[in-house]
């Protein structure tokens, strides 16, 4: 029996270039940044004064307020992206079949605000004043837990947690269960908003982040020589996939083709890569393995690209690893020099844009690299957008204890 073939038929995004994909998309391809002085709370005391936040989210636009008042916002972001995902795919799940479709959504730390606001209330006024609502709304699989309730989407309902590669290790959970039969159709990607005062200081205390606090706009720099760490974001990105099958039965406009996926682990340390790009080169090679097709026949990757000096070295050993002489062919792109790193949404934000790029046609430029670190040597794109006919497009996601995932998506030509 021949194995089922899964597709992309719809995509949302809410990110700190916009409040859905198109608008994201289309200030991306300009070289706009969304990196801005963080106003979410004051910063002063904080090393990092800057982020990568989500401006003009309405919450009550797609959802009840009484609602919105029971609901984190990285929650709230994964219902208003659900939402208009299936609009753009133009499809309303149907009771009847409800069961088949699943709603698998990453998050690395779920609502963390609403866990530092119950421990302040329970210091000033005692546990009684604890709301019913702090731990429904603090757990990380409120996303897809809200997701489920708001869309009707019955089938397997699941968070995948693994720090920054949450989104992807989601779609790849939810590529399987299609390839696998338990579903016809998927909810995924990941959704992430932490930007707070304890999870600023928890990073500032790794020395991850940068501190170019009077320059915003040029301090996220992927593979840049002067990077200083990353900036932190917030979002969702999210995709629908169908069995190919499921989407032809319903006169589904196709975007594009999942046909890989691969996920490993470094087993090496907490917080650092492995440095010779061993694990990640691991996850890239299983996904095209999947897919049954050769190093060379790959155009693009969206890298992980954090602006940390280990991560992109070791990123750049890894794809060196894995394409050999074709490594200097690809055009590589990092999407978090205009967004920020959205930590657990990251990989559904990017795949939108991978999706996008074999849309148009069009490989989003990475901003801010003016001097390349000289470990990072192969074509990161840093001249403009660039019109090119892009077949393949892989996607890298890494997370902190060394836990890797990647996504190879293929333009739909029928």
């Amino acid at each position: 029996m021949s194995r089922k073939r899964v597709v992309v038929t719809g995509i949302s995004a809410v990110t700190p270039l916009g409040v859905d994909a198109r608008t994201s998309w289309e200030r991306l391809i300009k070289g706009e940044s969304g990196i801005a002085p963080l106003t979410r709370f004051d910063a002063k005391d904080h090393a990092t004064k800057i982020a990568g936040e989500v401006k003009g989210f309405d919450p009550e636009k797609y959802m009840p307020a009484k609602q919105t008042r029971r609901m984190e916002l990285f929650a709230q972001f994964a219902v208003a992206a659900a939402k208009m995902l299936l609009e753009d795919a133009d499809w309303t799940i149907p009771a009847e079949r409800a069961h088949r479709t699943a709603a698998i959504i990453g998050c690395g730390i779920g609502g963390l605000d609403a866990l530092e606001r119950s421990q302040a209330t329970l210091l000033k006024s005692g546990p009684r004043k604890i709301s019913p609502f702090f731990i429904p709304s603090l757990i990380a699989n409120m996303a897809s837990g809200q997701v489920s309730i708001f869309t009707g989407a019955k089938g397997n309902n699941l968070v995948t947690t693994s720090a920054c590669a949450s989104g992807l290790h989601s779609i790849g959970t939810a590529f399987s269960e299609l390839l696998l039969g338990r579903a016809d159709a998927a909810i995924c990607g990941g959704t992430e908003a932490c930007l707070t005062p304890l999870a600023m200081a928890g990073f500032n205390a790794l020395k991850a982040l940068s501190t170019r606090n009077d320059e915003p706009q040029l301090a996220s720099r992927p593979f840049e020589n002067s990077r200083d760490g990353f900036v932190m974001g917030e979002g969702c990105g999210l995709l629908l996939l169908e069995t190919l099958e499921h989407a032809q039965a319903r006169g589904a406009n196709i975007l594009a083709e999942v046909v890989g996926y691969g996920a490993s682990g470094d087993a090496f340390h907490i917080t650092a890569p492995d440095e010779d790009g061993s694990g990640m080169s691991l996850a890239m090679r299983a996904a095209l393995d999947e897919a049954g097709i050769s190093p060379e026949e790959v155009d693009h990757i969206n890298a992980h690209g954090t602006s940390t000096k280990l991560n992109d070295i070791t990123e750049t050993r890894a794809i060196k690893r894995v394409f050999g002489k074709h490594a200097a062919s690809i055009a590589i792109t990092g999407n978090k020099s205009m967004i920020g790193h959205l930590l657990g949404a990251a990989g559904g934000v990017e795949s939108v844009f991978s999706v996008l790029t074999l849309l148009h046609g069009m490989i989003p430029g990475t901003i801010n690299m003016v001097e390349p670190d000289p470990e990072c040597d192969l074509d990161y794109v840093t001249d403009g957008s660039r019109k090119a006919d892009v077949r393949y497009v892989l996607c890298n996601s890494f997370g902190f204890g060394g836990t890797n995932a990647t996504i190879l998506y293929k333009r739909w030509d029928g």
